[in-house]
């Protein structure tokens, strides 16, 4: 009897093996060394683990809380991020039969994504605050196209269609996973084709040296909005500002969804209260006067009468 319940059970599968999985699925996306970086977090906390003895308060209880180093701590989304990582292991494990279910892990509460943007003024502030040239070039760049940082720091000369006046985001770029174009004004053609005349490599931003840059320079980004007296701001922050002034210029938000490759029309929503143009041409519709009351009588003394008069109406109705 007991032999029999014995080759009835599942062999026990560990943490490791699940993470191992994982990663080789994982190959060849775009934020694999996100990913390495989870893995690696969750082989040290739940290290020696099966996975049939893992619980929802083994995964809320380790999830990480701060920063490796800094210590800084870790937003609700980072965390929500870590938590995606390791469901996500759960239950690639789960469709290989290795447990019978995957734990229920809710999702930390996220604050609303916030749209934080700097007037031109404001903007041509940070830029002449930068020291290093590069940044200045990068952040411009960023302001006149919406592109995120990743798109910026890895174009290079061939991804450039000066002609068509457009740039090529390829899909392992993109944050879609989908190539894109990214149109390109005629001030950005413009500084393009002085960049162009003194390359020295493959990418079109580089610290002089013609190496591809992973990330821009955060120490000259922070001091420049110290300089600036500008706060609360991010480097993502760029593409809100590009963003708002499209919409606050009359962008159509269909229009601004493709400019600037979001993949929903929800995620271009979070502007549209910057420009209610749309909506003059209905203010008038719900009309209380057939005609304006202030022009009715024509003489400014006959308007001052019509005051009189409702504001008598409004302490008689008392």
């Amino acid at each position: 009897m007991w032999k029999i319940e014995q080759l009835d059970k599942k062999p026990e599968r560990t943490i490791e093996e699940a993470l191992i999985r994982f990663l080789e699925v994982s190959k060849g996306q775009k934020d694999i060394e996100t990913k390495i970086r989870h893995t690696e977090y969750w082989r040290t906390v739940l290290a020696g683990r099966t996975l049939s003895s893992l619980t929802t308060d083994d995964i809320l209880n380790n999830l990480p809380t701060h920063k490796t180093g800094t210590q800084e701590k870790l937003s609700p989304s980072t965390q929500n991020r870590y938590r995606t990582s390791i469901m996500r292991v759960l239950s690639l494990a789960h469709k290989a039969g290795w447990i019978d279910s995957v734990p229920y892990v809710p999702k930390n509460p996220e604050p609303k994504i916030r749209v934080r943007w700097l007037s031109k003024q404001e903007a041509q502030q940070l830029i002449d605050s930068l020291n290093l040239i590069w940044m200045k070039e990068v952040c411009s760049f960023a302001l006149m196209t919406g592109a995120r940082m990743t798109e910026i720091l890895s174009l290079t000369w061939d991804k450039i269609d000066f002609d068509r006046k457009i740039a090529i985001v390829t899909s392992d770029i993109a944050k879609s996973g989908k190539a894109r174009p990214l149109p390109l004004s005629n001030e950005v053609i413009l500084m393009l084709k002085k960049k162009w005349n003194d390359r020295v490599s493959g990418f079109v931003f580089h610290r002089g040296n013609g190496k591809y840059i992973t990330e821009i320079d955060r120490e000259d980004f922070k001091r420049a909005l110290s300089r600036a007296n500008i706060e609360n701001f991010r480097f993502h922050d760029l593409r809100h500002t590009w963003a708002s002034w499209h919409v606050q210029n009359g962008t159509p938000l269909m229009v601004l969804k493709e400019l600037g490759g979001w993949e929903s029309i929800e995620m271009v929503k979070r502007y549209a209260h910057l420009n209610a143009n749309h909506l003059l041409e209905y203010a008038n519709v719900g009309m209380f006067w057939e005609h304006s009351p202030i022009n009715a009588f024509g003489t400014e003394a006959e308007n001052e009468n019509l005051f009189d008069l409702l504001e008598n109406k409004k302490a008689v109705s008392y």
